[in-house]
C-alpha cells in the first residue's frame, strides 16, 4: 500500500514538473514571439531625442546639437515620418519676426536645428531603413533620394540608428526613447 502511495506521489510530482515546464515554455515562447514583431511595427509612434553624435572618417567625434539636444521623430504606420532636432537653446530673433532675423541670428538658428519629413520603409532582414524626404529646412539633404539609416537597436523603449553618410561626410549616431503618453 505504501509503495502504491509513493508511486502515485512520484507521478503527481512528475505531472507538476511537466506542467511547470510547459508553462515556462509557453511564457518564453510568448516573449520570443513578441520580440519577433517586425521592426516596421515596433517603430511606429513618437520618440524623443536623447543624443546625437557625429563621427568623421578621421575618428573625430562631436555633438552637433549639444549635450542635451531636443527633438522628436514620429513614425506613422502608413510609412510617413517627421523629424525635428535642435540644440537645447535656440537663439531668439530680436525683431520678434522670423522674417526679420539678422544674418547672424539666422545663421545660428540654421546651425542649431533641422527638420524634415517624408516616407520610410524598413528592410526586415538587414534592419536598414530607407527614407525619402519630401521637404527639409536643409534643402540639400531633401534632394538626396533613398537615404539609408541603419537600425542598431530597437526595443519597446529605445531606438538607435546611424545615418552612415551625411552630405558633409560624417556618420550621425542618434539615440531616441519612446515618448511618454500625454
Amino acid at each position: 500500500m505504501a509503495g502504491i502511495a509513493q508511486s502515485n506521489l512520484n507521478v503527481e510530482r512528475t505531472n507538476e514538473q511537466a506542467l511547470v515546464a510547459v508553462g515556462l515554455w509557453l511564457a518564453l515562447s510568448g516573449v520570443a514571439l513578441a520580440q519577433q514583431k517586425p521592426a516596421k511595427d515596433q517603430i511606429v509612434g513618437a520618440w524623443t531625442l536623447v543624443s546625437v553624435t557625429s563621427e568623421m572618417d578621421d575618428g573625430k567625434q562631436a555633438e552637433p546639437f549639444g549635450a542635451s539636444p531636443k527633438g522628436v521623430i514620429i513614425f506613422a504606420n502608413d510609412g510617413h515620418f517627421s523629424l525635428f532636432q535642435s540644440r537645447a537653446e535656440i537663439p531668439k530673433v530680436a525683431a520678434n519676426d522670423r522674417a526679420k532675423a539678422t544674418p547672424e541670428e539666422a545663421q545660428s538658428i540654421v546651425a542649431s536645428s533641422i527638420a524634415y519629413y517624408g516616407t520610410y520603409a524598413i528592410d526586415e532582414n538587414t534592419k536598414v531603413m530607407s527614407v525619402n524626404l519630401a521637404a527639409s529646412t536643409y534643402a540639400n539633404v531633401a534632394a538626396i533620394p533613398n537615404q539609408k539609416r541603419t537600425i542598431t537597436l530597437l526595443t519597446p523603449d529605445e531606438l538607435k540608428f546611424d545615418n552612415p553618410r551625411t552630405p558633409n561626410g560624417m556618420t550621425l549616431k542618434t539615440t531616441w526613447k519612446r515618448a511618454a503618453a500625454p
